[in-house]
């Protein structure tokens, strides 16, 4: 395969590195990144010569310069979105723009309405949003996929998902913690596992929201083949016993009829798995993001019902 030119929007945020990575273990090139924060010496780890700004109207002439130029080698092939949520919209209209593909962070709009007008950008572009739906590359979490898949069906699952991910103060007061900006915990922190429920048990029936604060949620989704009741912390105090003793700040745990779902492992190279996709003409796009983006959006304006017996064991906890 051809070495493809790569920009990167965002690229001293937190989640740019796996996106470095993915890009260096694919065997392409970046020649091109922005970030209005100019600590981007994380750049020089992975390539060299690419061509900074902290300015996004300088980056956007100096990409439309490289197209201009007419060289198929020159031009940027591929632009990786890893800015803050509410701009994806914007960046991967910019990018489809000025002739290149789209790889995008989820989630790659906030507003389920915001899909179509994209849908028809690339329409007219002839050039693809793809976006990072990582769990779905995951090797056991496609096994049970599988198994699903060969299963009769019966009657509903019973599942209980848990996401406790530490964060400190900085979390609320940076773009992630402002609800316009980031979706909130359900979108922010949430919205791959909810794909990742849709996708292994099928469309959302009902939901319901049981709690929302700033660093907690909580509630309850009925899907097609599951009854799920979910709780995403960023609160210390959340974690088990066993996480504080041994010093973790994460617990993730998906329960299913009482078994545990393993998938704790693996998770730092599920960036280049998804790139390999892409670039093989594969991928993930609008239509596969819609469905968890409509959730996630639906949790984020629901009113919260309050502890009832449809709710989380740590929420009845709290409650």
């Amino acid at each position: 395969m051809k070495e493809k030119n790569f920009a990167i929007i965002g690229v001293a945020g937190y989640i740019a590195p796996r996106h470095l990575k993915a890009i260096k273990e694919t065997g392409n090139r970046l020649v091109a990144a922005v970030d209005p924060h100019d600590s981007a010496g994380i750049l020089d780890s992975y390539f060299e010569g690419v061509q900074f700004f902290t300015e996004f109207e300088r980056f956007d002439r100096h990409i439309e310069k490289l197209r201009r130029l007419g060289e198929e080698d020159k031009r940027v092939h591929y632009v990786s979105i890893c800015s803050p949520n509410y701009l994806h919209d914007a960046h991967a209209r910019f990018a489809l723009r000025v002739g290149a593909d789209v790889i995008c962070e989820k989630p790659v709009v906030l507003n389920p309405w915001n899909i179509a007008p994209l849908q028809e950008l690339e329409q007219e572009s002839g050039k693809r949003i793809y976006t990072i739906l990582q769990l779905r590359v995951h090797p056991s979490l496609l096994a049970l996929k599988k198994k699903l898949e060969n299963l009769p069906q019966t009657a509903k699952k019973n599942i209980e998902l848990t996401y406790i991910t530490t964060r400190g103060p900085w979390y609320r007061v940076s773009w992630k913690g402002q609800l316009e900006r980031s979706g909130g915990l359900a979108t922010n922190i949430g919205i791959h596992l909810f794909d990742l429920l849709i996708w292994l048990y099928g469309k959302v029936e009902h939901s319901e929201v049981h709690i929302a604060t700033p660093t907690k949620t909580g509630g309850y989704i009925e899907l097609n083949g599951a009854r799920v009741k979910w709780f995403l912390s960023i609160d210390k105090e959340d974690l088990p016993q066993e996480c504080k003793k041994n010093n973790k700040s994460t617990h993730r745990l998906i329960l299913l009829d009482g078994e545990k779902i393993e998938f704790s492992e693996g998770f730092t190279d599920l960036h280049t798995i998804v790139y390999k996709e892409i670039l093989s003409g594969k991928g993930f796009g609008l239509e596969d993001a819609l469905p968890s983006i409509v959730l996630a959006h639906a949790i984020r304006n629901a009113k919260a019902l309050g502890i009832n017996e449809n709710s989380h064991p740590y929420l009845k906890k709290i409650g």
